[in-house]
């Protein structure tokens, strides 16, 4: 819980804050165990599989966070076989998602991919020459390091109705969760430095590097080209919480009015690589073997 709570940006003493942290994530650990009894570590398999943690399904995605969506698809696309654990397990980063593989703990999703990729010999990228990798590696880093934090401007801003709308959690949850969770990622915004521009400037930001995406991706089938690659996972991953998790956010209708070509690759994607979303979503499923 240390970790977690470090992660987090609190000190000792925090009063108040603190206990109603602790116990919004034992009563979600508590819940999303009973939920999915099936949830162990690999040491307890036959066959050695990726148990992935994450933070549970969502109401309208397999994952209110980009993240998960991104590493799951990976997994898919990758052809290995892998489990969920939904219990709200964070790494002793203090992060998540996160792996474990044959004992090996991998506390970052890109991380994870780069070690599965080395372990297995897989390379998603195989067909992208050098250039090609490096175009691709840009876009990724755009996605994730500037355009991941305009969406959090959305989503954690003063109101929190949309915020509600897409975590899996109810009740007491909801009460202690939201606004803690507001205040860490307002914190990690201004670290980062976007959270100090204004509201309108973050959103001038934000819509250029969707429209950088829709411009670089054309009418290609994917990314870089007729196979989907390793940022198709991150862009899938990105838009889709956009298409299917931001309801009435700028994010949405501009994606939805201004980028079409986006809209069908994450069709493309979830048809690829998601036969199962529906039941992803509705059922909180958590095993997935070879897809």
């Amino acid at each position: 819980m240390a970790e977690v709570l470090s992660m987090l940006g609190y000190k000792e003493g925090g009063g108040i804050a603190i206990l109603v942290l602790v116990l919004t994530l034992i009563l979600c650990r508590k819940k999303q165990r009973e939920c999915h009894p099936d949830s162990k570590t690999s040491s307890d398999m036959d066959e050695p599989l990726v148990v992935l943690y994450q933070i549970g399904r969502g109401p309208h995605a397999p994952s209110p966070s980009p993240f998960p969506v991104k590493l799951e698809t990976f997994l898919r696309m990758a052809k290995i076989p892998y489990m969920n654990d939904h219990s709200a397990k964070f790494s002793s980063k203090g992060k998540t998602p996160w792996i474990e593989y044959r004992g090996v703990k991998i506390e970052d999703s890109q991380l994870a991919i780069d070690y599965l990729s080395r372990e297995l010999g897989i390379d998603v990228n195989a067909k992208l020459k050098p250039e090609e990798r490096a175009t691709a590696r840009a876009f990724q880093k755009m996605t994730e390091e500037n355009l991941y934090w305009s969406m959090c401007a959305v989503t954690f801003s003063e109101d929190l109705d949309p915020l509600r709308s897409v975590l899996p959690y109810t009740g007491f949850q909801t009460v202690a969760g939201h606004k803690t969770l507001q205040r860490t990622i307002r914190k990690e915004m201004w670290g980062h430095g976007i959270g100090r521009h204004s509201p309108q400037d973050i959103w001038t930001i934000g819509k250029a590097d969707i429209t950088a995406l829709s411009d670089f991706l054309g009418d290609k089938e994917f990314f870089m080209g007729d196979h989907p690659t390793e940022v198709d996972c991150t862009v899938f991953g990105m838009v889709s919480q956009m298409i299917w998790h931001m309801p009435g956010s700028p994010h949405e209708i501009f994606v939805k009015e201004k980028c079409p070509n986006l809209v069908s690759f994450c069709g493309r994607m979830k048809e690829k690589f998601w036969p199962d979303w529906e039941s992803c979503i509705t059922t909180g499923k958590t095993f997935n073997g070879n897809n």
